[in-house]
């Protein structure tokens, strides 16, 4: 069935936005009596069934609850949107997509952009939440200033993806599974030595993401993944 995101689904009826109104009627072609799945972003989906088919506020009542996901390990991304904003929600949608449920985006020193679209950024994780169908929605963070952000982190774990010649550790041999992390990555044109010795003075470890030299939204991606999968890794083990 289609998924469509309604935060007030557990309330037993839902009114889809405009937006997502307009996709369930005008381009699905969907009607009254037709069946659903909701996700509220907060862990649950619903299945529900049509019953105000308007391109502009479609309502639904929800039939039952399918599921109720507990919340997850915080995996936190924090990064400096790059130049070109088609990266930047490229990155947003594949972190959604594998796990993430925070995405902080910083203002450096060497940031090449100094704001970004909150709300399209915001879409695009829905779409992509709906997309994996996950039940949980990621928070997407306003733009920081990194030593405000350095500052407020509060995760277990925290470390900094850099690129200066210094010794770092690779990130699966620092991280230990079932803890939460926030990973920092660079702009473009890397963190600066100052920021990097800031990080490092707020307890942030240094981690190296492989040989290669990445670009910001890969990085990204990969930082993401791999918390990811030591944890999948790790909670196989266990029930093994």
């Amino acid at each position: 069935m289609p998924v469509f995101y309604a935060p007030e689904a557990a309330d037993g009826y839902a009114v889809l936005n405009e937006e997502e109104s307009a996709h369930c009627v005008r381009v699905l072609r969907l009607g009254a009596g037709d069946r659903v799945t909701l996700a509220d972003g907060c862990g649950g989906l619903y299945a529900a069934s049509i019953e105000d088919p308007h391109p502009k506020h479609c309502g639904m009542a929800v039939v039952e609850r399918l599921s109720l996901d507990p919340e997850p390990l915080q995996i936190q991304i924090a990064v400096a949107p790059t130049k070109n904003p088609d990266r930047t929600e490229w990155l947003v949608e594949k972190c959604t997509e594998i796990g993430v449920t925070d995405i902080a985006l910083l203002l450096t020193a060497h940031s090449e952009r100094k704001s970004v679209n909150l709300e399209r950024l915001r879409r695009i994780a829905v779409s992509a939440m709906k997309q994996s169908q996950r039940a949980w929605l990621p928070r997407i963070h306003p733009m920081t200033p990194l030593p405000a952000f350095l500052a407020s982190c509060g995760t277990d774990q925290k470390m900094i993806a850099h690129c200066e010649d210094t010794q770092r550790r690779g990130l699966a041999s620092v991280y230990r599974a079932g803890r939460s992390a926030t990973v920092l990555i660079g702009p473009e044109g890397d963190f600066s030595p100052e920021e990097i010795a800031q990080s490092l003075s707020m307890q942030f470890v240094p981690v190296t993401l492989g040989d290669l030299r990445l670009r910001t939204e890969t990085a990204a991606v990969v930082a993401c993944h791999s918390l990811v999968f030591l944890n999948a890794m790790a909670a196989e083990s266990l029930r093994r």
